[in-house]
């Protein structure tokens, strides 16, 4: 784990002290509303920005519901920079992923969910026989939607008062990039699944680019 995290700490310095690039991609996920007014900025830049890929969430634990979105960009760093400033205002997670990563490192994964999932899916990585490098991480600062779909069968006065309550639940999200070995991919998206996160290959993004 030591051993881990030194290189990370190796590849973010070495990244740091590249020329910045022309052009980035980028990745920015929280609540709808956040998420709505990026993909505006992106579309009335489109000369600049491209969108890759947009996705809305829903999860299902137990009897909580959880909605986020998330929207990954390729465009130039200035307009990147832009957005991801949109992003940290409004309380959302950001990941900028520099050429660098793409060039040198094999088999990118981005893995998006709720922090405590995300967090039971590093410690089961880190418990399994997979390899893989953790190489970015961010999470929002403000809070995505959630409520309590058992609330539908109580009685109204009683729904009226518990689900702003369940609405206001502090559930944070968080972002990861990893990267691992092509043997150790569909053991990541059975842990990933198992822990109720969203899994990209960026490879597949590549692709459609």
């Amino acid at each position: 784990m030591i051993e881990n995290k030194i290189k990370t700490l190796r590849k973010a310095a070495k990244v740091s002290t590249m020329q910045d690039p022309d052009k980035i991609w980028c990745v920015i996920a929280g609540n709808e509303d956040m998420v709505n007014t990026i993909a505006y900025e992106a579309i009335l830049d489109k000369e600049r920005v491209n969108i890759l890929c947009r996705e809305h969430i829903t999860l299902r634990e137990s009897f909580v519901t959880k909605k986020f979105d998330f929207i990954m960009l390729y465009g130039d760093t200035d307009k990147i920079r832009d957005l991801s400033l949109i992003s940290k205002e409004n309380g959302g997670a950001y990941l900028k992923i520099a050429p660098y990563y793409v060039q040198e490192e094999s088999n990118l994964n981005l893995i998006v969910g709720p922090e405590d999932n995300i967090k039971k899916f590093l410690g089961d990585i880190e418990k399994s026989t997979v390899k893989a490098s953790f190489l970015l991480e961010d999470k929002t600062t403000g809070f995505i939607e959630s409520d309590v779909y058992i609330t539908q069968w109580l009685p109204k006065f009683i729904r009226d008062v518990a689900d702003p309550l369940f609405k206001m639940a502090d559930v944070a999200l968080s972002t990861v990039l990893i990267s691992t070995d092509e043997e150790y991919i569909e053991k990541i998206k059975e842990i990933a699944k198992s822990n109720k996160i969203f899994v990209i290959r960026f490879k597949e993004i590549m692709k459609e680019e």
